[in-house]
């Protein structure tokens, strides 16, 4: 069963991002502020997961593995930080690291917090 609830999640995740990567470019954005976008969402959300009790292992495997796995990407990280440096753009590309991982960390610890003073 638990393989199924991962494909569903991510029957969702990875749609979500190829939905935020093209709404970037539709507006004219850089496509790494889409990638930065939905991994700090998905540690947000990995963030709640972790902070609330008891949580069944299927929503784990169908929202924390399936969803937030297929939402969040550390390749299209990676690529987009290659892209920059190729670009001549080092400080962008820099930035943009720093940005994800400060952002992801507060994001996950902001939605454990959150989780964990809900539950009392």
């Amino acid at each position: 069963m638990t393989p199924l609830l991962v494909a569903a999640g991510a029957l969702a995740g990875a749609p979500l991002r190829l939905l935020a990567v093209r709404l970037a470019g539709r507006s004219g954005r850089d496509p790494a502020a889409a990638t930065l976008g939905v991994n700090v969402a998905g540690a947000a959300v990995l963030g709640v997961l972790l902070g609330l009790h008891d949580v069944p292992a299927g929503v784990l495997a169908l929202v924390g593995t399936g969803l937030c796995g297929t939402l969040t990407t550390f390749s299209g990280f990676g690529a987009d930080v290659v892209r920059l440096v190729e670009e001549r753009t080092v400080v962008r590309a820099v930035g943009y690291v720093a940005a994800t991982l400060v952002a992801g960390l507060a994001a996950a610890a902001a939605g454990y917090l959150l989780a964990r003073w809900g539950a009392r």
